[in-house]
């Protein structure tokens, strides 16, 4: 086993090569997964519940040590976005955002700056001195992704973080993330159980197996960003998304 926190080769951001996860208790989550990701792509795994999607993140963010095989990634860079906004009640949503500045330990007029920034880029300027409970779910997502720009990170990790929203907050949230993707050029890793999400934000999609997690399709998507929400209704997208859904299908067996 070897956990890295450098990347090879450099054009690398994410690799995981022949990783493997089995936990205390004899589970074993993942069988030998490989792939990589390197700037400007953005990679979804979709899979069965509880094939080891969610795993992958924690083993990249070092929230988990894999059993077996190398992640590759530097750990001082990335960003992480979680199922749920995990934002602090007590602070505003500019404190949020300067979180991990402050753990950090940057300058306070940096770290205002740096959140002043992320804050415009998700498009919350007016809502600084705002406490979560007064914002709707989608606004805290976007609290979410902006505290996670702060450092600007070179990989972003994904957990299902539109997967609790409305269809159409989803929708437009997707759309936002992709202008962020596009205005940074990080690596993205995401999870969903939605084809048509993946489809969407995606420069591949990766399927995996019922537990335990390997990757048993893969299929690049060919369309140029940015993407135009009608994208969703054209034939090729549509046939693609059935290509995935087919093989997931397979992954359920």
């Amino acid at each position: 086993m070897n956990n890295s926190s450098s990347t090879s080769p450099s054009s690398t951001l994410l690799s995981f090569e022949n990783v493997s996860m089995t936990f205390d208790d004899g589970t074993k989550a993942l069988d030998n997964v490989s792939f990589g990701i390197n700037a400007s792509e953005f990679v979804t795994v979709v899979g069965p519940s509880g094939c080891g999607k969610s795993t992958l993140l924690r083993i990249a963010s070092n929230l988990e040590a894999n059993t077996g095989g190398t992640c590759s990634i530097d750990r001082n860079s990335i960003g992480y976005v979680f199922q749920d906004a995990t934002l602090m009640p007590w602070r505003t949503v500019a404190r949020n955002v300067e979180l991990i500045a402050e753990l950090h330990k940057l300058p306070k007029a940096e770290r205002h700056q740096l959140a002043a920034q992320a804050i415009e880029l998700v498009g919350l300027s007016g809502f600084e001195d705002k406490y979560p409970r007064q914002l709707s779910g989608g606004m805290r997502m976007r609290a979410s992704l902006a505290r996670s720009l702060v450092m600007k990170p070179k990989v972003f990790l994904f957990d299902e973080p539109f997967g609790a929203l409305d269809e159409i907050t989803r929708e437009r949230l997707n759309d936002e993330l992709l202008r962020l993707f596009q205005h940074e050029g990080f690596a993205g890793l995401f999870i969903t159980h939605s084809i048509t999400e993946a489809v969407y934000m995606s420069t591949k999609v990766l399927v995996m197996s019922a537990r335990p997690g390997k990757i048993i399709a893969e299929f690049d998507v060919p369309f140029a960003y940015p993407r135009n929400h009608d994208l969703r209704y054209e034939a090729e997208f549509g046939e693609l998304c059935g290509k995935i859904s087919h093989a997931l299908r397979g992954a359920h067996q």
